[in-house]
């Protein structure tokens, strides 16, 4: 299938989104302390989980963007919502925003523009 190009920034954007969701993984495991406003060690193994299968699930939606996969625009949508929710959580919960302001504004970007009528015409969810 014809690939657009709005399409492939998408699934690049995906594997973006995998690797800031890795590094937020490695820091709430205590591997890269040095990287944010606080030089300490933070060990949470129950937000490291979260979003390491956050980094898994981007990495999935990637392959599913760059295949075209008619389901990849429902299950964009979705993990978008989701991962903002997660942020949002973490906000709440005593994190800081340079921990997620990548995340958010990305996940907005993108949620905003996989709703657009002609990103839905590429993926035929018409």
């Amino acid at each position: 299938m014809k690939r657009p190009i709005g399409v492939t920034i998408l699934a690049l954007v995906a594997v973006v989104l995998a690797f800031l969701n890795a590094i937020v993984m490695l820091r709430f495991l205590g591997f890269l302390p040095f990287l944010g406003p606080v030089n300490v060690r933070v060990f949470n193994l129950w937000h490291a989980l979260l979003y390491g299968l956050l980094a898994y699930i981007w990495i999935w939606l990637a392959q599913m963007l760059w295949q075209v996969d008619p389901q990849a625009w429902m299950f964009l949508a979705v993990i978008t919502i989701f991962n903002m929710c997660v942020d949002f959580v973490l906000l709440v919960t005593g994190g800081s925003w340079y921990d997620v302001n990548l995340s958010v504004i990305m996940n907005a970007l993108i949620l905003i523009y996989i709703l657009l009528p002609g990103v839905r015409g590429a993926f035929g969810t018409d």
